[in-house]
């Protein structure tokens, strides 16, 4: 299922990227293609940490504040 939404995600920006290239002067278009940018990274992350968690043994409640603590910083 990730794959799927990583590789849909990958297609819409494609899609918008060809849009911009051929509107150049259009800001929607590149505020769109901004936009699928963030999902696409999002989406891409998502899967990264899905396959990581599944084969990682248990956490402490510590480690956990302290990555989601990393996650939120956008460090």
């Amino acid at each position: 299922m990730p794959e799927t939404r990583l590789a849909t995600r990958r297609a819409e920006l494609a899609r918008a990227e060809r849009r911009k290239r051929l509107n150049p002067g259009d800001p929607e278009h590149a505020e769109r293609v901004l936009g699928l940018r963030r999902d696409y990274a999002e989406a891409k992350l998502a899967a990264f940490v899905t396959a990581v968690v599944e084969n990682a043994p248990p956490l402490s409640p510590a480690q956990r504040d302290r990555i989601a603590a990393l996650l939120r910083s956008g460090v």
